[in-house]
């Protein structure tokens, strides 16, 4: 679990006690069912990570609301879109391994993160990775509720594959931006699990190849 689950649990259930010894038990109900959502919300569950070379796995849970092309940065990008609802999973966590190379942060609105807008226009925090001889971005982007990012990571640190990163309290969206090289295997609709999923690969197939040496083994056999 992460730690403010503790804090705002821990809280609400003082508070609980307290209210039930002050006034009546019942009192005492709403304060527990909160604390109870509390420590459910701020869940950090172990997941498996891929480990194969070049696989790109998603950095949060949530749906998939866009797959498309867009520029920033001054490039052409192939971009991921999640939506985290309130009962998904918060912590998010690197797509490659390798070394944190910016980190920048910008203020903004909170407008709904299933509006297209909010991409540039909400909080946010803009997280490029180099790893496996690519560069590639995240951000996490503050949605109507959200009004805290977390990211615990600072410019030169190291980060393996699927590691913890950061935290996005309550609904939110995570953007993916990967090069144009990257081969692109989850589509929009899909529900995807930070860590777990593998959304991308740096090594697309070439299914071409591969056929054209099973038409060369059956000259060959001629």
């Amino acid at each position: 679990m992460v730690r403010d689950g503790y804090y705002y649990g821990g809280f609400l259930i003082g508070a609980a006690f307290l209210l039930g010894w002050l006034t009546s038990p019942a009192w005492a109900i709403p304060c527990l069912v909160l604390a109870s959502f509390f420590l459910w919300f701020f869940r950090d569950p172990e997941r498996n990570i891929s480990q194969t070379p070049g696989s790109i796995v998603s950095p949060a849970d949530g749906k998939v609301t866009d797959v498309s092309l867009v520029q920033a940065e001054g490039r052409d990008w192939k971009r991921i879109s999640i939506f985290l609802n309130i009962f998904d999973v918060h912590v998010n966590r690197s797509p490659i391994s390798g070394v944190i190379r910016t980190v920048r942060y910008q203020e903004g609105k909170f407008l709904n993160a299933m509006n297209e807008a909010c991409a540039e226009l909400n909080e946010q925090n803009t997280v490029a990775v180099e790893g496996e001889g690519q560069i590639l971005i995240f951000k996490q982007i503050a949605g109507l509720l959200a009004r805290r990012i977390v990211f615990t990571k600072k410019v030169g640190d190291t980060v393996a594959r699927g590691e913890r990163v950061g935290l996005i309290k309550f609904g939110s969206r995570t953007d993916l931006l990967l090069g144009p090289e990257a081969e692109i295997l989850i589509k929009k609709g899909d529900r995807v699990k930070g860590g777990a999923t593998v959304v991308a690969s740096l090594h697309p197939k070439q299914p071409q190849l591969v056929g054209s040496g099973a038409q060369q083994r059956t000259e060959g056999a001629r």
